[in-house]
């Protein structure tokens, strides 16, 4: 399709109030119709966008590999699991450190339900599975689907840890049949 805004064509192009706009003219996209449609008669030659079309993703990927390289060199890239609190660039144990353990101790050595499990300890059920499968608490940093060893202190033991995957994916997280 023919962007409405600067007559580029783009495979990729987004529908705004039945109007097709590249992906970089709809970057800028006003809410109110009345304003869009004073923003298609603002019109701008394709050509003029190159250099800001071709630099559009460079932002996003400056981002991700400043992530990996932190990553790498073993320190936290997101927001700090529960039971650790971020001091600069590292993360170290906090009050929650011993819920965390409690619940990985519970959860390996009763029979209770996930939905039970995570209302006892105050968190979602979802929010329950993450932290079961976190290898933060492995002292681990994951980013993109690569696992490093991180400079923080583990708070589970690699024997528990594995114990709890192994336990949630027999008796949890199996596919269910239908019949």
């Amino acid at each position: 399709m023919v962007c409405s805004k600067c007559s580029f064509k783009d495979k990729n192009e987004k529908i705004f109030f039945e109007r097709s706009l590249c992906n970089f003219c709809s970057l800028f996209v006003p809410d109110d119709e009345i304003l869009f449609m004073e923003y298609l008669n603002e019109k701008v030659d394709w050509r003029n966008l190159e250099t800001f079309r071709k630099n559009l993703d460079k932002k996003g990927k400056r981002y991700k590999d400043g992530m990996f390289k932190r990553a790498k060199k073993g320190i936290h890239v997101t927001r700090p699991p529960l039971g650790y609190s971020s001091q600069g660039n590292d993360l170290v144990l906090n009050e929650n450190a011993s819920k965390v353990h409690s619940l990985f101790r519970t959860f390996l050595n009763k029979k209770y339900s996930l939905n039970f499990l995570a209302k006892d300890f105050g968190v979602s059920t979802n929010g329950l599975k993450k932290i079961l499968t976190n290898r933060t608490y492995l002292g681990e940093v994951k980013f993109d689907g690569r696992i490093f060893k991180a400079n923080h202190k583990p708070l589970i033991s690699p024997e528990i840890f594995y114990a709890v995957q192994r336990k949630l994916k027999e008796e949890y997280l199996k596919p269910k049949k239908f019949n």
